[in-house]
């Protein structure tokens, strides 16, 4: 049984984040299941840090955005989600190809929602492990 409580896509997700730092980044969406959303951002000049490797705090970008996303499109209508806490254990370093997350909900309350999202590289090696706490607020009136 789907989580969803919005109307999601791929298309939906890559839209809504034309001409922000998501889009800049390169990050794309891949997959919806019924439980989880999968991105992934690629290494490459603009991500890498000076030392090489994948910039810890776009990992923390890749996480944030799935995590957000999912909170959000699961949140009733009416109500959106905005987040309070976010956290990153860096595990492994990744120095090309791309680095993919795959956010699932850990709580999913009516106040609150937690996420966890784990992020990969090719090989599929464990880069980073992040959590996010979402707020879930009523939407202001347009």
């Amino acid at each position: 049984m789907t989580i969803w409580k919005k109307n999601i896509s791929i298309e939906e997700l890559t839209r809504s984040h034309e001409n922000t730092a998501v889009a800049t980044l390169g990050v794309e969406f891949l997959e919806i299941g019924d439980d989880f959303i999968r991105g992934r951002v690629p290494v490459d000049t603009r991500t890498r840090q000076p030392f090489g490797i994948l910039h810890g705090g776009v990992s923390v970008v890749l996480a944030e955005t799935l995590g957000s996303c999912g909170a959000h499109y699961s949140a009733p209508e009416g109500h959106r989600a905005v987040g309070l806490d976010i956290n990153a254990n860096h595990i492994r370093a990744t120095t090309s190809g791309w680095v993919t997350g795959t956010a699932r909900p850990v709580h999913r309350g009516r106040s609150t929602q937690v996420w966890q999202i784990d992020l990969t590289n090719d090989a599929g090696e464990l880069t980073c492990v992040s959590r996010i706490t979402m707020a879930v607020l009523t939407s202001p009136a347009a």
